[in-house]
């Protein structure tokens, strides 16, 4: 059942509701053939008491911020700045192995249809890890809390770049490593995918930042990384401390 949907709310103006997406909800019905009480919109539609149009999208097992607006002019204004790609977002997720501190993975994606589409997402590590876990010839595992940056918005875009520089996301599934996936989840009983939306940043025609909305961690992320070894920054739950963070990390 969805929580409800005043406690998921991060900010509302005439125009827009924005939301901190919870774990295992689809944004909208799709061919998927989600049940009703697994779509989102519907629960967000019925506490503003009109339609609303879901400005972006994030996958079902994904968390975070999640915009809809509230009337079609809306929609169209907010659809324009993501179109021009004058939006900054920022997703925190845990991925198997030492990653490199920074990087940036510009690799085409194919759609359902076969078609290659420019798909460019930036990524900068905040802590690695390493724990006495057992896997195939080693005695421990290692795995890095990293912030990514997508620049296009292609379908499971960073879990598929994760997964294409052999640093998968943990729990992710059909992307990541089967046997780690099993390992974590006979072990440690992780099971869900920690891919949050945390933070993002529109901007108007002058690149001039106006709205920035913050999702903090869900609880669900914060056991996954205790579990595997990291000790979480104050900025992960603290908005005004990300936003120095931001600032002081461009």
């Amino acid at each position: 059942m969805i929580p409800s949907i005043s406690d998921l709310i991060i900010y509302e103006d005439e125009d827009l509701i924005v939301i901190n997406k919870p774990y295992g909800y689809f944004v909208h019905k799709s061919s998927l053939d989600a049940k009703s009480e697994q779509i989102l919109m519907y629960p967000v539609r019925d506490y503003v008491g009109s339609h609303v149009y879901p400005i972006h999208r994030l996958d079902r097992k994904t968390t975070g911020v999640l915009l809809f607006a509230k009337s079609k002019n809306s929609l169209i204004h907010f659809n324009k700045t993501f179109e021009e790609r004058r939006t900054i977002k920022t997703y925190v997720t845990i991925c198997r192995g030492f990653m490199q501190d920074e990087g940036m993975i510009n690799y085409p994606l194919k759609t359902e249809s076969g078609k290659l589409q420019e798909a460019i997402t930036r990524y900068r590590v905040i802590q690695k890890s390493e724990i006495d876990l057992a896997h195939k010839n080693f005695t421990t595992s290692r795995y890095s809390l990293v912030m990514f940056y997508p620049e296009t918005g292609r379908m499971h875009q960073i879990r598929r770049h994760a997964a294409h520089i052999f640093h998968p996301i943990v729990a992710d599934r059909p992307h990541g490593c089967n046997k780690q996936n099993k390992l974590l989840g006979e072990n440690l009983d992780i099971h869900h995918m920690p891919l949050h939306a945390i933070s993002l940043v529109l901007l108007n025609e002058k690149n001039e930042v106006t709205p920035s909305f913050f999702a903090p961690l869900p609880p669900a992320f914060t056991k996954t990384a205790l579990l595997l070894g990291f000790q979480l920054p104050d900025y992960f739950s603290d908005p005004r401390l990300f936003l120095l963070y931001k600032i002081s990390k461009p």
